[in-house]
């Protein structure tokens, strides 16, 4: 009889303990999101503000906003799914490449070899996008399998 009371107990510590750690864990991933959602808003608030204060606008500066746009947009779909949606970190990456590519051609004036494989990297990212796309659809995960039944 004593044995059954020491299992009910331990099964009793097993479920305190993983409350307290789900807790924890949900704790700090909820902080550092909001950290993380915050930090965006604010680099973007400042790139803003210095955009008005030299009252000139790039093409670069309008896709450092985007970059700052989607990245928020990532830490919201995360907030409200849990799920890193790799696509639009693909997205933010071409956007910085694409960035970083009209910033080479506004300093140099001529094409050179980063550009060239600034564009690759593009390729690349865009064909992995793709291959995302097409293996989320054709393969897609138990919950998007029910999203799906319920639309």
């Amino acid at each position: 009889m004593k044995l059954g009371g020491v299992k009910s107990t331990n099964k009793k510590m097993h479920s305190v303990a993983d409350a307290f750690g789900n807790l924890l864990v949900d704790g700090f991933h909820f902080s550092v999101l909001f950290a993380i959602i915050v930090t965006i808003f604010i680099s973007a608030a400042l790139a803003f503000s210095e955009m008005v204060s030299n009252r000139a606008i790039t093409i670069e500066d309008i896709l450092l906003l985007f970059i700052y746009l989607e990245l928020g947009v990532t830490a919201g779909i995360y907030f409200k799914t849990n799920h890193m949606p790799v696509r639009f970190l693909l997205y933010v990456a071409i956007t910085a490449l694409t960035r970083m590519i009209v910033g080479e051609i506004q300093v140099s004036h001529e094409p050179n070899i980063a550009i060239l494989y600034a564009a690759a990297a593009i390729l690349l990212l865009a064909i992995s996008n793709f291959v995302i796309r097409f293996a989320s659809n054709k393969y897609p995960s138990e919950q998007e399998k029910i999203m799906r039944q319920r639309a």
